[in-house]
């Protein structure tokens, strides 16, 4: 089984690697340090005991949350890790007061946009041409919260 924290620091290379691994256009650990470091961002770390398996990056501006990154290794994927780093983002927009949550998605991932639409996520339109490496659509996708 696996714990959800905020992510600390010494994490960060860890973020950095899987970074690299999963996405084509991976942050390097500067961009992750970086993002880290300010006040109106929060990451939080899927961990299967001290291992590192998965991160949910989230920027906020007053009641809003964007998520910019969520992710797990291959090797863990289908077992909750996501889900369970959704509902601790969920505890904390409820303390910060953040009552909507936005994100994009390739238009090619469809898994990934059948798993937000399970956590509540809408569609609400199409920016063309946002992602490059390969050049693809973004399906912009927001949830309100509030329990």
């Amino acid at each position: 089984m696996f714990e959800v924290r905020q992510i600390e620091e010494m994490d960060l290379d860890r973020i950095a690697c899987l970074e690299q691994q999963i996405f084509p256009d991976g942050w390097s650990y500067e961009a992750v340090r970086d993002t880290y470091r300010q006040d109106n961002s929060v990451l939080f770390g899927a961990f299967d005991g001290e291992r590192l398996i998965g991160y949910l990056i989230v920027y906020y501006v007053l009641d809003e949350g964007e998520i910019a990154r969520i992710a797990v290794e291959e090797g863990s994927r289908r077992q909750g890790a996501a889900g369970h780093m959704l509902l601790k983002l969920e505890d904390f927009c409820e303390e910060k007061g953040i009552a909507r949550l936005m994100l994009e998605v390739r238009e090619s991932n469809e898994a990934a946009a059948a798993f937000y639409k399970d956590y509540g996520f809408e569609e609400d339109g199409v920016r063309k041409g946002y992602y490059a490496n390969p050049l693809e659509d973004a399906v912009l996708m927001s949830r309100r919260l509030g329990r």
